[in-house]
């Protein structure tokens, strides 16, 4: 029976060891692109490449809405694939009369060079002074999906938007990691924080914040955390059923998308 025990434990130390030696490759889950590479979607865009201070390269790509604009929206996306799967997302946007702005991390499809919580706040902030200079808006507003809520809130502590719209967050980046895992984890030097709870705490434009119950990737629980650092006209809106991935997929996160987006 000891050997057992003793197996589990070894066993259970190797998987956390390797998640800690391999968290890079699990945080940033990128798909590069080779540069001619055409993207495909149903709606128009334009295509644009942001220089950073550093001489990198930030592939990013513009929808405009058929409507009168009522705004720009920089959305920072997931962890995962490259703006060919994002890009698709757009029209939850343009159909409401918003621009949207869309940008890859670096490494990440055309974009050049290595991601890091230093250099994709700092990436941000580019994109931001970028657009500000070239695409004409009245309002903008921040979306950030999961590990792209981070980045957002921490915008949201430099320039205040008109509006902070946080898709499945989590309140620091161990909130998504498994608990079985978390008590290794904690005897080791901790390289990512993606902290939405110390950003929230120091953003005051208006925030709303939408999650699932059945989200296995970033739990409920690791949101709502974060509920506390809301005031007044902010909302975190429970969408019953939604995952990690699939909330566009149920009426009711439409709907109070755009209510939200009523500025």
């Amino acid at each position: 029976m000891g050997w057992i025990v003793g197996s589990l434990l070894i066993a259970y130390i190797a998987i956390s060891l390797s998640f800690y030696f391999f968290h890079d490759q699990l945080v940033f889950q990128a798909r590069s692109l080779p540069q001619e590479y055409k993207f495909i979607f149903e709606q128009e865009f334009k295509e644009f490449t942001i220089n950073t201070h550093d001489n990198e390269h930030i592939n990013a790509l513009l929808f405009r809405t058929s409507q009168p604009s009522k705004g720009l929206i920089l959305y920072f996306h997931g962890n995962a694939n490259n703006l060919q799967r994002w890009g698709n997302y757009a029209v939850d946007f343009t159909k409401l009369g918003f621009d949207v702005l869309m940008t890859d991390y670096r490494g990440y499809g055309k974009s050049s060079g290595t991601p890091s919580e230093k250099y994709l706040y700092s990436d941000a902030l580019t994109i931001l002074h970028w657009a500000q200079e070239n695409i004409r808006h009245d309002r903008i507003i921040f979306y950030g999906r999961s590990l792209g809520s981070a980045i957002a809130s921490q915008l949201a502590t430099v320039y205040n938007p008109d509006l902070l719209i946080l898709e499945t967050p989590f309140d620091e980046l161990s909130g998504a990691i498994y608990p079985i895992i978390r008590p290794v984890l904690k005897f080791l030097p901790q390289r990512y924080y993606f902290s939405n709870k110390t950003s929230l705490a120091n953003v005051t434009c208006r925030k709303v914040i939408f999650h699932g119950t059945q989200d296995w990737i970033v739990p409920l629980s690791s949101a709502l955390r974060l509920k506390p650092l809301l005031h007044g006209s902010d909302k975190f809106v429970i969408i019953d059923g939604g995952g990690h991935r699939n909330l566009r997929n149920f009426k009711e996160f439409h709907m109070a998308l755009a209510e939200a987006l009523v500025l």
